[in-house]
């Protein structure tokens, strides 16, 4: 009974791995979140709005696995690069501030969908081979812990002045 559910790590790995990086998000100079070239040609901006897409897509799953509709998943999408291609464009044309609600609300959605999750779905194989549990940390607590450490990278090579 002491043991945390599965779902239940899934949620706090999200949680401290996206408190990490909104920590470190927060080392940029306000006046540089939406300049070009913080991390590879993104601005934070593009970065936060590329972290709640993959976040929604997380939650998307999670809804398609539930549904009994496993076979669907990833099917007629573009591919990855197009999509992250995509999503950096429409950032670029919208509010800081819009940005970081919709990403936000994506995390909370995603949060939300976790803890109403069959815990038995988790090892479910999707048509990329992972498990589950393996695609909500892909694009949750992993990616925003990949991202952190780009951006930790990127602030330490900055040019001191």
């Amino acid at each position: 009974m002491g043991s945390p559910m599965p779902h239940d790590l899934l949620v706090e790995e999200l949680q401290r791995a996206r408190e990490d990086f909104l920590a470190t998000l927060s080392r940029v100079a306000p006046d540089s979140l939406t300049t070009a070239g913080l991390v590879g040609e993104w601005s934070a901006r593009e970065l936060v709005a590329h972290l709640g897409y993959w976040v929604g897509n997380a939650a998307e799953v999670i809804h398609l696995v539930e549904q009994g509709r496993t076979d669907e998943v990833g099917a007629g999408k573009p591919p990855t690069d197009e999509v992250n291609a995509t999503v950096a464009r429409i950032a670029r044309t919208t509010e800081l501030v819009t940005v970081r609600k919709r990403e936000e609300a994506s995390v909370e959605a995603l949060l939300d969908r976790i803890r109403a999750l069959d815990p038995s779905l988790l090892d479910v194989v999707l048509p990329d081979g992972a498990t589950l549990a393996q695609g909500i940390r892909e694009d949750g607590s992993e990616h925003y812990r990949e991202h952190a450490d780009a951006l930790r990278q990127a602030l330490d090579e900055a040019p001191h002045g």
